[in-house]
């Protein structure tokens, strides 16, 4: 292909749709640019209405940056209207979808897509989470301390590590059990610090009362855990919180409870045992489970502590998400005033083998929580290819590991998470190469409309994989390029607690990654977070970060270049897993620049450029202002 063709772009942003998520019937103007004086002699939008294609002539409308726009208008006829484009030159027509450029005539499957009346959590798109652990991240409050021996639960008392700084306990000695007093008094405390940090929303793992460190176990879903302060702390935290102009989300499994609530009850010392429905077969709440002719429950992965919840009962319904009173619709509404739910595990949610209500479920959901909140986040735990979630009525964005977090860690020489347990996979000695991340993360985006790529929780670890700077094969430059590349991809940039501070931790176990924050080690000095809080400061200040387009301008063996742009502002991040160092050509005409604003990148590292030329030493990264054409 010619070169010209790389410059051809657009998206469904403000600055290529009048109105990125318009009313039935609106018309808005649709716009396509490509590099000034390229052979083009027609650009077509090709367009589905009623099943129906239509075929637009684009006019050039104007000229910018040595960039051309042309523009067509495009009615809104359906809820969902799907379009792409022909771009006619003097060689060959180029299709144009949001997977990138063919020569032949592409599918629909990556078609750029236009939902009306879509609502969109505008915030997001803008923030910089902060995913909170409560139980490890500060304690405020001692006198809600969990005491040792205060309870039990599956045969083994709770245990109150007196030592902040002690490393957790491995499961087969501590059971999730060993608990050292983190709260939500504690984080309240600590919100000043996350402002100063750049967060603009926090993320906070299970709070609701639980037997475990992790709460993921609930055993009522309608009160805040006590030795987290109670429902009270968490009125206050909102209020602080929003008080300061940040969001909260809050975690639960809707999908399981624990073994020891109240409508199940088999283990624990909370509830008399003859209340629950696995040890009472006539329990009105037995129907909320799944139970077999033995009398057996099903439980979520096999784990016996997390009974699985069965949403072919009405009642479930109610109480869950429909009714009044109901668990999701409770933490949105005054005095709580959370900001979006975190679903747990829920890619599996209503899913059990003849019973597939998933897609019934979730709209039902959606429309429950939106009625509360309109602008409320729906987040959903899903490590890999869940596009059929994610196209308007169901999800807002699943963790994204399968577009961020996985292809970024494989592409400095982690086995994928989710075959690292196959030993077949280590066998092979293959090195990914910046051809294979751009297609990853690409492939992911793609299937999505463009309002939903800008709701994408970006992170690198969480409390379900070990922290990538715990990696003794990691280098520190490797970490830093991984963040900036978080930060690089539409949506929302998510910082789990204690990376900034390069908290300790292990390889191989959840209590690895979930040691308790080091607040006296110092850690404002260390790289980890002058990255961080650079990265979240820019991301403030930039809206080609929070809100501009996106495209890979470079992709060649161990280098890969991502610009973020508006019509008037560009961000460039280079990023290298080469052992070696490399001199990268970057097309930056393609995005309407022309070479780096300053001879230092934004966290303060040489930039060598020339002639067009980026010298990228080895395994690093670079991330710079444009000056432009």
């Amino acid at each position: 292909m010619e070169k010209w063709v790389d410059s051809i772009y657009s998206d469904g942003s403000e600055y290529f749709v009048s109105d990125p998520a318009p009313k039935l019937f609106d018309t808005v103007t649709v716009r396509l640019r490509v590099l000034e004086g390229a052979p083009v002699k027609h650009v077509i939008m090709r367009s589905l209405h009623n099943g129906l294609q239509d075929f637009t002539e684009m006019k050039l409308a104007f000229h910018k940056h040595g960039l051309s726009y042309y523009e067509a208008k495009l009615k809104i006829t359906e809820n969902r209207i799907e379009y792409h484009f022909y771009i006619v030159a003097s060689d060959a027509v180029y299709y144009y979808t949001q997977r990138g450029i063919t020569t032949y005539v592409p599918d629909h499957t990556y078609d750029f897509v236009l939902m009306a009346d879509y609502v969109q959590p505008e915030w997001v798109k803008d923030a910089v989470f902060y995913q909170i652990f409560p139980e490890r991240f500060y304690n405020g409050d001692k006198a809600n301390d969990v005491k040792t021996g205060e309870y039990s639960f599956g045969g083994h008392e709770c245990l109150k590590i007196e030592d902040w700084n002690a490393e957790p306990m491995d499961y087969r000695h501590g059971h999730c059990m060993d608990f050292y007093g983190g709260d939500l008094q504690g984080i309240e405390q600590k919100l000043d610090y996350l402002k100063s940090l750049g967060v603009t929303a926090i993320y906070l793992n299970p709070i609701f009362m639980g037997p475990s460190v992790h709460k993921y176990d609930c055993i009522d879903y309608f009160h805040v855990d006590p030795h987290f302060g109670g429902d009270e702390a968490l009125a206050n935290l909102t209020k602080a919180a929003h008080g300061l102009g940040m969001r909260v989300i809050l975690d639960i499994s809707i999908n399981h409870t624990g073994s020891a609530h109240r409508w199940f009850n088999r283990d624990g010392d909370f509830f008399p045992k003859t209340e629950g429905a696995y040890n009472n077969p006539e329990s009105v709440e037995r129907k909320y489970y799944f139970f077999d002719k033995k009398g057996r429950a099903h439980y979520w992965y096999g784990n016996e502590s997390l009974p699985t919840l069965n949403y072919t009962s009405d009642e479930l319904r109610d109480i869950i998400y429909r009714g009044e009173g109901s668990v999701l619709r409770k933490w949105l509404k005054a005095p709580y005033n959370i900001d979006g739910w975190r679903f747990d595990v829920a890619d599996t949610f209503a899913r059990r083998d003849d019973v597939q209500l998933a897609h019934e479920l979730w709209p039902e959901i959606r429309k429950a929580i939106r009625e509360e909140n309109p602008e409320a986040y729906i987040l959903a735990e899903d490590w890999g290819d869940c596009a059929q979630y994610l196209q308007g009525h169901e999800w807002d964005s699943p963790m994204n590991y399968f577009g961020c977090a996985r292809p970024i860690r494989s592409f400095f020489g982690q086995i994928d998470h989710f075959v690292e347990g196959l030993a077949a996979m280590r066998e092979a000695s293959y090195k990914m190469t910046a051809e294979d991340l751009k297609a990853r993360v690409t492939q992911h985006l793609a299937k999505l409309p463009w309002v939903i790529q800008e709701n994408q929780f970006n992170l690198i670890g969480s409390h379900d994989i070990s922290r990538l700077h715990n990696d003794p094969d990691i280098t520190e430059d490797q970490w830093v390029a991984s963040a900036v590349f978080q930060f690089l991809l539409p949506g929302a940039a998510s910082i789990y607690y204690g990376d900034e501070a390069a908290v300790g931790g292990t390889l191989g176990t959840n209590e690895g990654c979930r040691w308790p924050m080091p607040w006296d080690s110092g850690f404002e000095n260390t790289v980890n977070y002058r990255a961080y809080s650079t990265l979240a400061h820019l991301k403030a200040e930039s809206p080609a970060l929070r809100r501009g387009g996106m495209k890979f301008i470079y992709c060649a063996g161990g280098v890969f270049a991502i610009a973020r742009f508006t019509l008037d502002e560009v961000i460039v991040g280079v990023i290298s897993n080469s052992d070696a160092e490399e001199r990268v050509a970057l097309d930056l005409a393609s995005v309407g620049a022309k070479c780096p604003a300053s001879d230092m990148d934004i966290l303060g590292r040489a930039i060598e450029f020339s002639d067009g030329v980026l010298t990228v030493p080895a395994n690093s990264s670079r991330v710079f202002a444009c000056r432009l054409l």
